[in-house]
């Protein structure tokens, strides 16, 4: 069923118009809570939302300026430039001479540049304006100091399931496309709707009035939700939190043993554009890091991976990123190595100890004669190939580095050194 070119889209047509209306992020609009108060007392301030999409920033922007009876004012920080705000800010100027606030929403932010910023912040200070900005980014790396310290930060969560049912109810008993039609869902559509949203009531607003448009106009089907859908991608910043949120989940799974929850975020980075090579380069660290000798072949899967990335792309690498994420999540730990190369680093850093003579590199004459190797045991030529002798300087011997684990294939290092070295294992 085609949607009538005279509506603006379903998202902006379910905007809340009043409080009571406005579902969800009850941490900040219950009663006694920041935004309510600012919404009942009429007593405005400045504030930055901070929240992922669909969270309702730009409805709460514009809710404060009905109840405030302000005049307001949206700009986009991605098209916008300091001749916008300067605009609005003399506009806001003369509106304080009459005794009428006004309010500045800023979308996003945190793509304003420093100058940008500093451009608001005479005016926020002053009075003449009263400044909303909402962004995706935490504003203690994206907004400037100053113009933090004169607002105040309100961090937007994730919808959670339940409050986007009940968007999703309220959508489809007020809006002009669905109260008059005798909608109807496959069993289990509204479910994978509201899953499907990820916490971003827009999104899902925006796959139903898709799947809406594409259905036989009485009954949205699972094949009409997997049609709108087809091709959208996920909201992930490859510069911002998400991005950075993403990987780290990815990494504490591998570390933490959970195939599972590794598969889960590397497909959710594949899905939404990350650079298979920035994943298979971490996997690579992490093979070293956190497994090291407890699995040795890991290092080993782990560049072949970073190799086979690079020469195949994507998509058939995602197969083999699969297999090496799985196989690192699965493997036994260790951070002996990773420990030992900081600990040494720290003691080397003092800078005493200089190399023994008998393991000193003597390539003339004259250094042989000046006792350079003298003495040094070959360990090839003893039992067992090893010999018992001293390899640090004076100043260092008998400290350790490396204290190999109990898991997997460092149990048995472990068990050869204890034997080889006893005493200091």
């Amino acid at each position: 069923m085609p949607i009538s070119e005279d509506l603006s889209p379903l998202a902006e047509r379910c905007r809340p118009a009043s409080i009571d209306e406005f579902i969800g992020q009850g941490h900040v609009m219950s009663e006694g809570k920041i935004v309510r108060t600012v919404i009942e007392t009429k007593k405005p301030y400045s504030l930055i939302l901070w929240g992922e999409p669909g969270t309702g920033k730009t409805t709460l922007a514009g809710l404060i300026a009905g109840s405030c009876s302000m005049e307001y004012y949206s700009l986009s920080a991605i098209s916008a430039g300091v001749a916008d705000v300067r605009k609005v800010i003399e506009k806001g100027r003369e509106n304080r001479m009459y005794g009428k606030q006004t309010l500045l929403f800023i979308d996003e932010i945190h793509r304003f540049n420093k100058a940008q910023q500093d451009a608001v912040l005479g005016a926020v200070e002053s009075g003449d304006i009263v400044l909303i900005g909402a962004t995706t980014e935490n504003p203690s790396f994206s907004v400037i100091s100053p113009l933090l310290s004169r607002t105040r930060v309100v961090r937007l969560n994730r919808l959670s399931e339940e409050e986007l049912g009940r968007i999703l109810d309220m959508a489809l008993e007020r809006d002009i496309l669905f109260k008059d039609s005798a909608v109807e869902f496959e069993d289990g559509v509204k479910k994978t709707l509201t899953s499907l949203a990820g916490g971003d009531a827009r999104r899902m607003l925006n796959i139903l009035e898709t799947a809406w448009s594409v259905s036989d106009g009485s009954v949205i089907t699972a094949d009409n939700i997997e049609e709108a859908v087809k091709n959208s991608m996920l909201y992930y910043d490859k510069s911002g939190d998400k991005h950075y949120d993403t990987i780290s989940a990815f990494i504490k799974s591998l570390r933490g043993s959970d195939p599972d929850a590794a598969l889960f975020y590397m497909a959710r980075m594949i899905l939404a554009g990350e650079d298979p090579l920035f994943i298979a380069r971490r996997m690579v660290i992490l093979a070293s890091e956190d497994i090291g000798n407890a699995s040795p072949a890991a290092l080993n899967l782990a560049v072949s991976t970073y190799t086979a990335v690079k020469n195949i792309g994507l998509p058939e690498a995602e197969i083999v990123l699969g297999q090496c994420a799985a196989f690192l999540a699965s493997c036994p730990k260790s951070n002996a190595s990773y420990m030992g190369i900081n600990a040494a680093k720290a003691r080397a850093a003092k800078g005493d100890g200089e190399v023994p003579m008998h393991i000193r590199n003597a390539p003339t004459k004259l250094m042989k004669n000046m006792g350079y190797h003298k003495g040094y045991k070959y360990p090839h030529d003893f039992d067992g190939h090893f010999v018992k002798e001293d390899y640090l300087p004076e100043e260092v011997r008998g400290e350790v580095f490396y204290r190999p684990g109990e898991e997997g294939s460092e149990k048995a290092i472990a068990e050869r050194l204890k034997r080889l070295w006893p005493g200091r294992y």
